[in-house]
């Protein structure tokens, strides 16, 4: 089994008038195609779309991109064990 493409929702950042979350503050696509050496984020928020391609046998551009999606996604400054929740689904498209 391969995994292709990850896709990720961030938290919201308001609520509807009966309470339940709204929509999610970002999108996130996490790719990579077969013998690319680059994994592909594309990050989708209320500013625009941007795309990254990190280095996928990088572990420091791995964490790095880690701590943008957690910050983009959650909205604030994430803890180590927060980010580290993201690096563990971008290592699943990574070599290292």
């Amino acid at each position: 089994m391969r995994i292709t493409t990850i896709e990720l929702a961030g938290t919201s950042k308001t609520k509807l008038r009966d309470g339940t979350p709204g929509l999610p503050r970002a999108f996130a696509r996490i790719s990579r195609k077969s013998g690319d050496e680059y994994i592909t984020v594309e990050l989708v928020t209320t500013s625009g779309e941007r795309v990254h391609h990190v280095q996928a046998d990088s572990e420091e551009d791995v964490w790095s991109m880690a701590e943008c999606l957690q910050f983009q996604l959650d909205g604030c400054k994430g803890t180590n064990s927060t980010i580290h929740d993201y690096y563990r689904v971008l290592r699943q498209l990574s070599d290292c």
